[in-house]
């Protein structure tokens, strides 16, 4: 079986077409594609996705249709998260986007993003018996999930993430002594009841902050999900990373960081100043990082589902 995933995130939309084995439900990529139209981008509860954003919405849409098509693919799957989850408009993108490529978006609750988050990082590795925590710094909302394949002990949407933080509390750019403060304030009251309360045997951070970062940390310019996946963060290397973004203008961040950094060059600090505040409250000296996330969890969701 071949199945196209869509993940429509607050900062990306992210295509992957897989083939699913037969006899394990093993998720194998095809092709993974990455846009950037940043859809949650100044976006408030009960605000609205601008027109702009929708034409962008559709275009990507358009272009990844074709792709689609080119693969014949069994089954699609579009999933939306926070930015549609905020929006007032949402069922109404949803209706446009219905009638113009007959797909039907699945507009998922944070729970629901944490599980499928949970179930597309745990994809990537052989062994799931172990205790798990996927840390996923989305643009608009972050997710703590801690469990293994049997079952899952914590999960929680924090109303969080790169894209949000930054529009909040990174006014400056460079960030002010102000600017960081007041956002590590914030993390630390938001993130305050995982102190000492969440203690996994094995830890992975998945989506475009860990991968970006562990990107600057190997010094790898352009992406190469090879030297992506499975490496790791260590506490250190991030700290000292954090350091220096700080004090970076984004152009700064981008011209010393290379194509790796396109579109989010502004926002990496927020979300390395997220991911530092969750490795300090649980005390981890490093996270296994993962390019698989929502995308590869609606799959695996989709099999579970389909197999019950």
């Amino acid at each position: 079986m071949t199945i196209a995933s869509i993940d429509i995130g607050s900062n990306t939309i992210l295509l992957l077409i897989a083939k699913v084995e037969q006899y394990n439900n093993k998720i194998i990529p095809i092709l993974n594609e990455y846009r950037m139209p940043r859809l949650g981008k100044g976006l408030k509860p009960g605000g609205k996705i601008s027109g702009e954003k929708i034409e962008r919405l559709i275009e990507i849409l358009t272009g990844y249709k074709k792709i689609i098509e080119f693969y014949r693919v069994d089954k699609i799957i579009l999933t939306a998260t926070n930015a549609f989850r905020l929006a007032a408009n949402s069922k109404e993108i949803v209706q446009i986007v219905k009638s113009k490529f007959g797909y039907d978006i699945n507009i998922i609750s944070g729970e629901e993003e944490a599980e499928y988050a949970f179930l597309g990082a745990l994809s990537a590795f052989e062994s799931n018996d172990v205790i798990s925590l996927v840390i996923d710094i989305g643009g608009g909302s972050t997710e703590l999930i801690l469990g293994n394949e049997n079952s899952i002990e914590y999960r929680k949407s924090f109303q969080t993430g790169s894209v949000s933080a930054t529009e909040y509390f990174l006014i400056n750019t460079p960030p002010i002594k102000d600017d960081i403060e007041n956002l590590n304030r914030f993390l630390n009251l938001t993130f305050s009841e995982i102190k000492n309360k969440l203690s996994p045997e094995r830890s992975i951070a998945i989506a475009g902050t860990p991968t970006t970062i562990s990107c600057m940390i190997q010094n790898i310019k352009h992406f190469d999900e090879g030297k992506i996946e499975g490496s790791t963060i260590n506490y250190e290397a991030l700290k000292i990373l954090t350091g220096k973004l700080v004090n970076m203008t984004p152009p700064e961040i981008k011209e010393t960081f290379g194509e790796i950094m396109h579109g989010r060059e502004d926002i990496i600090l927020a979300g390395a100043f997220i991911l530092l505040q969750i490795m300090e409250l649980l005390s981890l000296s490093e996270v296994i990082v993962s390019s698989r996330g929502i995308r590869y969890g609606a799959i695996a969701y989709y099999l579970k589902s389909t197999s019950q």
